[in-house]
């Protein structure tokens, strides 16, 4: 079925809709494309004119989707090309199209609603005009370095022309996303208008700019100081250095896009634009093959199928619907699932101790919606609308309305047990019950569960408003309407939902533990607290581990780590220092004394080096030893998890380490990592680390067995 339908009017103005069939959003295949082609024939050779057709003068370009323009390309496509050449011909082709639309007798106009990202946006940059709405939904971005690739169609030369060198840096660079308002001050679109008049407005539009009446917009923010550095060799040479700089230093050149970006845009304008093209198409060939990209699209893909995959495969079961949810423990997790859940328009009941702890919940969530209101990605009206869905108690008044009960409440199973007996009296028959614990297994919480059916496990992270991942828990007891139910709402949260099995610390909790104890030992074996965490961070982590253990409290980290010992004994036993931070009374930022003290400027506290028992060593790890223990402790412990059945599935391990804790996505994801090393090298490792520090490395068996056969953990990979 054709993306691509138009209609022409008496005036000679086409209305071209795109509209990609049986797909949410529009993402153009090279098909679609070709349509767009056949099009731009029919509008350009005016002698191909059949006697009962209208002859084309202007083209409007609209989106058939409700809440989006163009999000981008066909990724498996992408996944598909075999070598450089077709590459380079798939960008050639986009350039070519996108040349014509830009040329095109019939001048192009853009009326662009919701997301306009990626090739749409280079779409967008060849039209003539683009009028856009004034919706929170209409954003803006050339996204492809977060595939780890760079624009094909033209993108690096067309924004830097019309937006001025440093925004569109900062956008094609980072993937920036800007709105609206953004777009309208930079340049980026000529119009702004209401939704409902998108259509007529742009037609009026065409209309003008035949007439030639209609001027296209420029900000006049973009000031003569600003135009003299860019005309000048000099001061473009020193733009791009900077940004050069800024790029190297944030990337630590794990992936190679957005330095090839930059010297696209560089050479475009510098030389000319068609040199531009030129390395554009070349650039993005060779990065099209590379594993990075290739990881990150894989990643990218996954994370979309788990919003499309049905909630359950029994046609029969029907999750319930949620409108009304109770928060037991109004802390920092309890009060973001709070106000997140109210942000989708569900009434939320938020209970805690007593009413002072209350009152600073409902503070939080006033401050968690005057932030969206500062955004004005709401008005006050819908602010207060939201906020007066959020109600507090100390007591359980008011549970008996709730459709879905998360608790919340600190990582104590006694405390867990003594709030679930509590629910479970004063909610309905129908109510389930939720835990929002890190490693308690659910099973202990409801150990004496009157409708353990109805108890599963709601594992959100922190920050909970900002992190995609949800964990949902499945125990042995819990019903195929519980798990669809949670699934669902986590769904309408904006999450990121895999399931996984009940179990200490589940799968993200645990394959993160032994990583931080590895990271605790190496301090003992003389290296330093610097040492291990910039060697993660260059490794692609977002911040150490060490860091991150301040971040999250020690105290905390310590119950964790205790809860898996017990559970799995020798091999995730925690390092012995980690009751020696407790002792001295460093429980991280929350008191400002961890690894790091806070006490005005961040830095490392080498006062700690006293409490860590340092072994006699002949040489301090290196950072690939850093990184190579940090890393196989992951993969490892990951493989344990499927071997168990933790995990469905590879994509799910995979998609809940990246989301879970930031396991570099570049790198695919644990199961992925070890697929790009080979099973049989990644083996070798474990077994050698065995041998040299102890069982914590012993080698999960499915990897030996994935080794002795020579297989890979995806058989069939990109």
């Amino acid at each position: 079925m054709n993306a691509i339908s138009f209609q022409v009017d008496n005036s000679g103005v086409a209305v071209i809709t795109i509209d990609v069939h049986g797909e949410e959003a529009n993402k153009l295949s090279s098909q679609d494309m070709l349509q767009i082609e056949e099009f731009l024939n029919r509008v350009d050779d005016v002698r191909e004119i059949l006697e009962n057709e209208k002859e084309i003068k202007a083209v409007v370009l609209i989106s058939g989707k409700e809440d989006n323009f163009i999000t981008g390309a066909n990724l498996g496509e992408f996944l598909k090309i075999a070598s450089v050449e077709e590459g380079r011909s798939l960008s050639l082709k986009a350039q070519e199209v996108l040349s014509r639309i830009e040329n095109s007798r019939a001048p192009f106009i853009a009326a662009i609603h919701g997301r306009c990202l990626g090739v749409g946006l280079e779409i967008a940059l060849a039209c003539r005009f683009r009028i856009a709405t004034d919706a929170p939904k209409t954003l803006f971005g050339l996204t492809e370095v977060e595939l780890g690739l760079i624009p094909c169609g033209g993108g690096t030369q067309r924004l830097p022309r019309l937006v001025g060198i440093p925004h569109a840096l900062d956008m094609i660079l980072t993937g920036k996303i800007v709105d609206w308002k953004q777009a309208m001050e930079t340049g980026l679109v000529d119009e702004v208008v209401p939704k409902d008049i998108l259509i007529d407005i742009a037609k009026k539009r065409a209309v003008e700019t035949l007439e030639k009446k209609l001027k296209p917009h420029r900000p006049a923010k973009r000031g003569f100081g600003e135009l003299i550095i860019e005309k000048n060799p000099v001061g473009r040479k020193l733009l791009f250095n900077k940004a050069r700089k800024r790029v190297v230093n944030k990337t630590n050149i794990n992936y190679l896009a957005p330095l090839m970006a930059l010297e696209a845009v560089e050479v475009g304008m510098n030389s000319s634009f068609n040199r531009g093209l030129h390395v554009e198409s070349v650039y993005f060939s060779e990065l099209v093959l590379s594993d990075v990209s290739r990881h990150l699209i894989n990643i990218f893909l996954a994370c979309d199928d788990i919003k499309k995959d049905p909630v359950t495969q029994n046609t029969e079961i029907k999750p319930r619907k949620v409108e009304k949810i109770a928060v037991v423990g109004a802390g920092f997790r309890g009060r973001e699932i709070a106000a997140i859940s109210a942000d989708i328009g569900v009434r939320v009941r938020l209970k805690d101790k007593d009413m002072k702890c209350a009152g600073e919940a409902l503070k939080s969530c006033y401050d968690y919606f005057e932030e969206g209101y500062g955004r004005q990605s709401i008005t006050r009206n819908e602010m207060e609308k939201k906020l007066d869905l959020v109600s507090t108690t100390s007591d359980y008044t008011g549970f008996r309305m709730a459709d879905l009960v998360i608790e919340a409440v600190p990582e104590d199973l006694e405390l867990k047990r003594k709030v679930f007996k509590e629910v479970e009296s004063v909610t309905r028959e129908d109510c389930i019950f939720a835990s929002s614990t890190p490693s308690i297994p659910i099973s202990q919480i409801a150990a004496k569960a009157k409708r353990p059916g109805n108890v599963i496990g709601m594992h959100f992270f922190s920050p909970v408003h900002r992190t995609l991942l949800l964990e949902i828990v499945a125990t042995k007891d819990s019903s195929e309407v519980a798990i669809a139910t949670a699934l669902e709402f986590g769904k309408r949260l904006g999450k990121t939902p895999i399931v996984v099995s009940d179990g200490a610390g589940f799968y993200t909790t645990r394959i993160f533990t032994p990583y931080l104890n590895e990271a605790i030992r190496l301090l003992g074996e003389g290296a330093t607290i610097e040492d291990v965490d910039t060697a993660m961070v260059e490794f692609g982590f977002p911040v150490g581990p060490l860091t991150l253990i301040d971040e999250a409290g020690i105290d905390g980290i310590a119950k964790i780590m205790a809860i898996m010992y017990e559970a799995f004994g020798e091999r995730l036993k925690p390092p012995s220092s980690i009751k020696k931070l407790i002792q001295d009374g460093r429980l991280g930022k929350k008191n400002k004394r961890g690894f790091y003290s806070y006490n005005g400027k961040e830095k490392v506290d080498v006062s700690v080096y006293k409490l860590l028992s340092i072994e006699m060593i002949l040489e301090k790890p290196s950072r690939e030893e850093i990184q190579e223990r940090l890393s196989l402790a992951i993969n490892n412990e990951a493989l344990f998890c499927l071997q168990e059945g933790i995990i469905g599935s590879p994509r799910d391990g995979d998609i809940g380490a990246v989301l879970g804790f930031g396991f570099p996505s570049f790198l695919g994801g644990p199961f992925r990592y070890v697929d790009s090393i080979g099973a049989g090298t990644t083996l070798k490792k474990l077994e050698y680390m065995a041998s040299r520090l102890g069982p914590h490395f012993y080698p999960a068996g499915l990897l030996r067995d994935l080794a002795r056969q020579g297989k890979r953990i995806y058989p069939d990979s990109n």
